[in-house]
């Protein structure tokens, strides 16, 4: 590992989704010291109620888009670290309509990216392991480091392009940044749209949950913390241009 780096003062991208919140609360648990700045737009997947009751001197909320490069211009400076949660993320969404996975995947990433460029800071940011594509069933390989990118959906293509540009930044232009793919999340703040909670909330109202296809799909599984905790210590301790795998062997 390389030396430690100790952030006082980060930007959270989609700080207010339901993985961004948890980091946020992780930091404020875990990280005494560490002022947060929450930058987020606040769709629909966005609840400022996620990181109500945090403290106000450590944490300030800043409604925008990370889209727009005027508004990162006054933000960004006098920070030592982004950590980039802010995405377009539902499949089935991104199916119906993919333009807005674009902007905000791609573009979002590019603006943030410069924004760093120009103000050298530090960069994390966090991907997920939909960009390899799908293994079948009965196969015992995993997902490595080394796995050539096979997105499918219009999401993971995106966040396969945004961690492209990453890796791009960091090479051409020296941008101290590390990327991280993770499985899926689950926790406190979820969405209802998203696969857990739908189930638990179907089951509640005495719905019958549904199953995707044949019901086989398997997915590796992580609590929220474990994630945050994760980021956290490749945030501080990982080495610039690296890419890590986060998993809980939890299928």
């Amino acid at each position: 590992m390389s030396d430690t780096f100790e952030p006082a003062n980060i930007i959270v991208t989609g700080g207010c989704g339901f993985i961004g919140s948890n980091f946020v609360h992780y930091v404020v648990n875990n990280c005494p010291g560490v002022h947060v700045t929450v930058l987020d737009k606040l769709t629909y997947a966005g609840n400022p109620e996620n990181i109500a009751g945090l403290p106000e001197d450590r944490v300030e909320l800043v409604v925008g888009d990370i889209c727009d490069a005027e508004l990162l211009d006054r933000i960004v400076p006098g920070h030592d670290a982004i950590v980039h949660y802010a995405a377009e993320s539902h499949n089935d969404n991104s199916i119906a309509d993919p333009e807005p996975f674009l902007r905000t995947n791609v573009e979002g990433t590019f603006r943030l990216l410069e924004a760093c460029r120009k103000y050298d800071v530090r960069y994390h940011h966090v991907s997920t392991d939909e960009v390899y594509g799908d293994l079948a069933l009965d196969d015992p390989a995993r997902f490595t480091e080394e796995t050539p990118y096979h997105p499918s959906s219009p999401y993971s293509s995106t966040k396969a392009a945004s961690d492209m540009l990453v890796r791009a930044w960091h090479r051409t232009y020296g941008i101290r940044a590390t990327i991280s793919n993770c499985s899926n999340n689950y926790g406190p703040y979820q969405h209802v749209e998203k696969f857990i909670p739908r189930q638990v909330t179907n089951i509640l109202c005495g719905i019958r949950p549904k199953l995707y296809g044949d019901g086989k799909n398997v997915r590796d599984w992580i609590h929220t913390e474990d994630h945050s905790s994760a980021v956290w210590t490749i945030l501080t301790r990982g080495r610039i241009g690296e890419t890590y795998l986060i998993g809980a062997d939890g299928e």
